[in-house]
């Protein structure tokens, strides 16, 4: 793995940037990032939302210790896949969502061994360009993504980002490396993965 400050980007092909932007570090002016508490688009956490990267929201993240960079982070997704894909990047609740974050957890456990401690929020699932992405963001401020390439020989890796002010989960420490980059949306945001190699 890429040691600190060295873009994951740069190692494995570039796997890295299709696992979506890594990080942001918080701008200095406040006016950069419209953060709000509520969103018209969502009033109840029972519903599938949008995510709004214009107006960012932490909606459906309130009981997370780090909400707003949680909220950043998951906009910063958002963004991702509308400016590359054209897709708008829609979150359930995890409870309704229980498929995705079953299928996420089955490779974390099967390739690695890895049971992540922390509660899942929200998860969401979908297809661009042939690719089955699925993410899952956690109470903690953990994101996690699934990038299964639909034909065989295609990348396929899991993808960990950290929300800005969190610890690195314990579960995670003493085995993955993490690299830090840059974005006026979520602070700084440190990032990691690992490939697939069985089939799912």
């Amino acid at each position: 793995m890429p040691l600190p400050n060295i873009s994951i980007s740069q190692t494995r092909g570039g796997l890295a940037s299709e696992l979506a932007v890594f990080v942001v570090k918080r701008s200095r002016d406040p006016n950069s990032m419209q953060l709000s508490r509520t969103s018209p688009d969502r009033k109840a956490v029972d519903m599938a939302y949008a995510v709004d990267f214009k107006d960012v929201s932490v909606v459906g993240l309130e009981s997370s210790p780090v909400p707003e960079a949680l909220a950043g982070l998951r906009a910063n997704e958002a963004r991702y896949f509308k400016n590359k894909y054209d897709h708008v990047f829609t979150v359930e609740p995890a409870d309704e969502a229980t498929s995705t974050v079953d299928w996420v957890h089955r490779i974390l456990k099967e390739e690695r061994g890895l049971v992540i401690g922390s509660r899942p929020l929200e998860a969401t699932e979908f297809e661009v360009d042939g690719i089955r992405m699925a993410y899952v963001f956690y109470e903690s401020g953990l994101s996690i993504n699934v990038m299964y390439a639909l034909d065989d020989g295609g990348k396929r890796a899991v993808g960990f980002k950290l929300s800005d002010g969190m610890e690195i989960p314990e579960e995670l420490a003493s085995t993955f490396k993490f690299a830090r980059q840059k974005s006026k949306l979520a602070g700084t945001i440190r990032g990691s993965y690992f490939v697939i190699k069985n089939t799912y």
